[in-house]
């Protein structure tokens, strides 16, 4: 006998789990699509509203099916404290669900005002059922309200005239979950008890409709990032081709430019203005900002360099009139740059600057800041600038550089700063000016965490005249 009752009871619950593996499985996925939902917020780091809403909903939906299977009728003994905490569960679950609709934008301001009351009225439901209030009434209440919420958002949804593909696929998604979920109310309402479990494959066709919305603006977001790669890729190429490749051979100076843009294009730029003739005129820019603004600013510096060059031998006329040329044309950005102009005949520099870093001169093992600032570019049309002037000397070797340099950061926080450029250059002695600009490259990119900002660095040892 008791092997008989043992192969009825096994039999018995393996027909119960025959009639529940829909919602069984159905609970499953929906409590993953949920997490999965999480998950994703967590990693992406953004809080999305929507997302947020839709992950609870789902979680507690699926457990909800669970709940509710025979199956775990079978195995949890009945008592009292698990009817009261599949009652708390019921009065939840709609609140997320009214969260999500607000969030999808269907519903006007009376729409929310109205699903705001409703889910608060569930919640007192809710702690009703925790404190012991007899159920049947709080059930037929939750019923009663849930269904005159799912007739106010249809309303509310029918009024919104859009041609929106998306929007028209969530809402036929939205219809027909809410047909099943009306049904399976009513029934609750008439009947005492629900029939055949219905909601759920409404609530399955509602997913997958916001599935299917999420995935084609994920190929389409896909698509646009892959278009936009190309383009930046393009402007990437563009913007080294305005860049001098390298300076020309010459029996007086060795110059040697590198530039390391923090994104695929930059605001830094630099120019070789004069490079013939015993005479160099060395250029160097830094655009505020980062990225394509910065870096079509940059291509307006060109413009505005290449317009001064019949000034290139007197370096503060020609920051006036690149200043001039900018003003009103870099949408309120500004432009710090700095020139020096080296004449190998006279023996001598001249040299400029626009709120740039100081030029830095190495000259028998000590460094020497050479600094003659004006107002930034493009900031005031009426600016006006000063030049300075040294004698050169053989061996004598010139540092032009943007301020990504000295202020790039270490874990602490800490800037590499102006008195360490100034020791590395002390270092460089006996160093070609390729190997000098490589290393002080180097050393700000082991110094900082992260590169912050555009990197641009020129080298100019003055060999002598001829």
């Amino acid at each position: 006998m008791t092997l008989i009752d043992s192969q009825l009871t096994a039999s018995e619950v393996l027909r119960v789990f025959h009639r529940d593996e829909i919602f069984l499985f159905l609970g499953a996925a929906f409590t993953t699509v949920g997490l999965v939902i999480l998950g994703f917020l967590v990693i992406r780091r953004r809080f999305d509203t929507l997302l947020f809403w839709l992950a609870l909903f789902a979680i507690l939906y699926g457990n909800r099916l669970w709940m509710e299977s025979n199956v775990l009728r079978m195995v949890i003994p009945p008592s009292l404290f698990f009817d009261r905490l599949q009652a708390m569960v019921d009065f939840l679950v709609p609140i997320p669900a009214f969260l999500v609709f607000q969030a999808t934008g269907f519903l006007d301001r009376p729409g929310k005002v109205l699903t705001y009351a409703a889910g608060g009225i569930l919640f007192c439901f809710m702690v009703a059922a925790a404190f012991g209030a007899p159920l049947h009434p709080l059930y037929r209440w939750n019923n009663l309200i849930v269904i005159c919420a799912l007739l106010i958002l249809v309303v509310q949804t029918l009024r919104r005239r859009t041609r929106d593909r998306d929007f028209i696929v969530i809402r036929n998604g939205l219809f027909i979950f809410v047909a099943f979920a009306l049904w399976n109310n009513l029934e609750r309402i008439w009947n005492g008890t629900s029939g055949q479990k219905s909601e759920p494959y409404g609530f399955a066709v509602f997913l997958s409709c916001l599935g299917y919305v999420a995935a084609r603006r994920t190929v389409e977001r896909d698509q646009q990032f892959s278009a936009l790669q190309k383009e930046l890729e393009v402007a990437k190429r563009i913007q080294l081709s305005i860049l001098p490749t390298k300076f020309p051979e010459s029996d007086h100076f060795k110059v040697a430019a590198r530039y390391v843009p923090m994104t695929s294009v930059a605001g830094d730029f630099y120019e070789f203005l004069v490079a013939q003739d015993g005479k160099a005129g060395l250029l160097i820019a830094d655009v505020s900002g980062h990225g394509v603004p910065a870096a079509l600013i940059a291509s307006m510096v060109k413009v505005a360099a290449t317009s001064q060059r019949e000034h290139a031998a007197h370096p503060a006329k020609l920051l006036a009139g690149m200043n001039a040329t900018l003003c009103g044309n870099t949408q309120s950005q500004f432009v710090t740059a700095a020139y020096a102009y080296l004449d190998a005949h006279a023996g001598e520099l001249h040299y400029a600057a626009a709120g740039h870093p100081p030029m830095l001169l190495l000259r028998n093992g000590n460094v020497i800041n050479i600094e003659e600032n004006g107002a930034v570019l493009a900031l005031f049309p009426s600016s006006t600038y000063t030049s300075t002037t040294q004698r050169l000397s053989k061996g004598d070797r010139l540092v032009l550089y943007t301020d990504g340099v000295i202020e790039a950061e270490d874990a602490s926080e800490e800037q590499f700063g102006h008195e360490r450029l100034c020791e590395l250059l002390q270092q460089s002695a006996g160093r070609s000016p390729d190997e000098t600009a490589d290393m002080i490259l180097d050393r700000v990119q082991q110094w900082s965490v992260s590169q912050d900002d555009d990197l641009t660095v020129l080298v100019c040892d003055y060999v002598g005249h001829g």
